[in-house]
């Protein structure tokens, strides 16, 4: 079985090669197209990646550590991240991320026992003009309260 979902993701990212070019400048849309597929890129699909691009392995490594929106661990099926900028933390970004934890039983950097919430901080979502902010998956929520934040998790459920 681990044979057969290895050569199926050996072809997903051999279109996204054909999609995208082999080129250098191809790594990072590519590496974007596994990890919305697959919520991570694994490091069978990072040496995979190398080998169409005939590129180091750690050159791809250095990519998915560097972005902080690309990951080489298993996440949630819901990425939950919520600004971390001087400006969210003046506008109420602590007590917003308190009630986060404590509805989600976990704290940042951890994911539900369930696998349905992955909870992260984000350097900065440029909404820093209305924080606090929070992105869950690819939606932005922004002038958040506790009261808020909690009602835009519950739509998770």
């Amino acid at each position: 079985m681990l044979v057969l979902e290895k050569n199926s993701l050996s072809e997903e990212i051999g279109k996204l090669v054909d999609l995208y070019g082999k080129d250098r400048s191809s790594l990072l849309p590519i590496l974007q197209g596994i990890e919305k597929n697959h919520k991570y890129i694994s490091d069978f699909a990072q040496q995979e990646v190398a080998r169409l691009l005939d590129i180091h392995p750690v050159e791809v490594y250095s990519v998915v550590t560097f972005y902080s929106f690309l990951t080489h661990k298993p996440m949630g099926r819901n990425v939950v991240r919520l600004c971390q900028t001087i400006t969210c933390d003046m506008f109420g970004k602590e007590a917003v991320a308190k009630a986060i934890e404590r509805e989600l039983g976990i704290k940042f950097g951890e994911t539900t026992k369930d696998k349905s919430v992955t909870l992260e901080y984000a350097n900065c979502l440029g909404m820093c003009d209305q924080g606090p902010a929070m992105l869950v998956n690819d939606q932005v929520y922004s002038h958040l309260t506790p009261e808020k934040a909690i009602e835009i998790l519950e739509k998770l459920k």
